[in-house]
């Protein structure tokens, strides 16, 4: 290849042949590198399709567009075997660039495996607890492992330059136990990485888990390395440091099961019968369709001089449709008790009684009189 292109720059200076030599030794191999790369990803392309599972499909994607640029450099690899100035070159780039290459290649196939993975754990059936704790944990590894590759790849690189090799050195060095020594300013990334880790392994939380944080009831969408983004009742997310939930107190509605007890509490006239409640309670509930038949009962909690309290217990498949169910059973037993026993809501009474007469005592009689006798005087 290199004596046909020698014949058409013979013309030229030396130094400007070789150079032109090397850019057009390149392009062929690059042109024939990538030719290479469309048919093999053209038969891999048709192969997955055939294919029933979706994990090869998204192998072959995340793959297409790494794969094709080290094909280009295979390409001027092999160009640069017959060409002085072509390998010259690439032996300055070439450690940079290979790191950068197998580095993204790495972070492709992982992130397949990851997304692969989470196909399998589906968490739309009604039992996704043991689906959402593998999420979970594949979302926390996946970030570790990416933070890990890209780190040894920086690494790797700087090691290519003479100018920074040292600093590379310094970043290998603190990937082990020297990082224990590192400064103030560097505690805050190594804490999180090993919370991350601690996230992980205990599962305080998992994805889709039922939270209440500082009053705020919601659902963990996502979680990272450093926090954790909480999506609200209202469609607000909180966002909240990774070490909350391992320092700190927070209510989890489903870290072992989503099902869930909840009350309603009604007040009525301490004077009225609990039977023909007790009975359209439980006729109400059962018949309930958001009513998962695991504990139903009405009972009378507390008792006042003013009114009694009188507490009805439900239990639904989830925090959400609890609350809906809740505010059913309410709406209904308040109506039923308006149409059908009246006399149950509770009434402010008053006692009437006779008007009280005073009549004055010897005393008042006395300093009247003694009033009276001063004013006649003194006129």
């Amino acid at each position: 290849m290199t004596e046909l292109i020698d014949r058409y720059v013979g013309a030229l200076p030396d130094w400007a042949a070789q150079i032109l030599i090397a850019v057009i030794a390149g392009a062929i191999g690059a042109a024939i590198a990538l030719a290479a790369h469309f048919v093999l990803f053209r038969i891999l392309g048709r192969i997955v399709r055939a294919s029933i599972s979706q994990s090869d499909d998204i192998l072959v994607a995340r793959l297409a567009r790494p794969t094709r640029w080290a094909f280009v450099v295979m390409g001027v690899v092999l160009a640069a075997r017959q060409t002085p100035a072509l390998s010259a070159f690439w032996e300055r780039v070439a450690g940079f660039v290979m790191p950068l290459l197998v580095g993204w290649i790495a972070i492709a196939i992982l992130h397949s495996l990851v997304e692969a993975m989470t196909l399998r754990a589906d968490i739309t059936v009604e039992d996704n607890r043991s689906a959402r704790r593998r999420r979970t944990r594949l979302a926390i590894l996946s970030r570790i492992a990416t933070f890990a590759i890209v780190f040894l790849t920086v690494s790797l690189m700087l090691f290519s330059i003479p100018g920074v090799m040292k600093i590379g050195a310094t970043l290998m060095a603190s990937a082990g136990l020297a990082a224990l020594a590192v400064g103030a300013a560097a505690q805050p990334a190594l804490k999180a990485l090993i919370g991350g880790f601690q996230m992980a392994l205990t599962e305080p939380i998992s994805i889709d888990d039922v939270v209440v944080l500082d009053g705020e009831w919601g659902r963990i969408e996502e979680i990272r390395t450093t926090y954790v983004v909480v999506n609200l009742w209202d469609q607000r997310r909180l966002v909240v440091p990774t070490t909350r939930f391992l320092e700190d107190t927070f209510q989890n509605w489903t870290k072992t099961t989503s099902q869930l007890l909840g009350t309603v509490m009604i007040y009525l006239d301490p004077g009225i019968d609990v039977a023909p409640l007790r009975e359209e309670y439980s006729r109400a509930v059962t018949a309930h369709r958001l009513f998962d038949g695991r504990a139903q009962v009405l009972q009378v909690t507390d008792h006042k001089a003013e009114a009694m309290e009188v507490r009805l217990l439900m239990s639904a498949r989830d925090g959400s449709t609890l609350f809906d169910l809740r505010c059913a059973m309410r709406e209904h037993m308040l109506d039923w008790i308006r149409r059908e026993m009246p006399e149950a809501l509770v009434r402010r009474r008053t006692l009437q009684v006779a008007p009280v007469e005073l009549a004055p005592g010897p005393a008042l009689a006395e300093a009247v009189a003694e009033f009276g006798d001063r004013r006649a005087s003194s006129s």
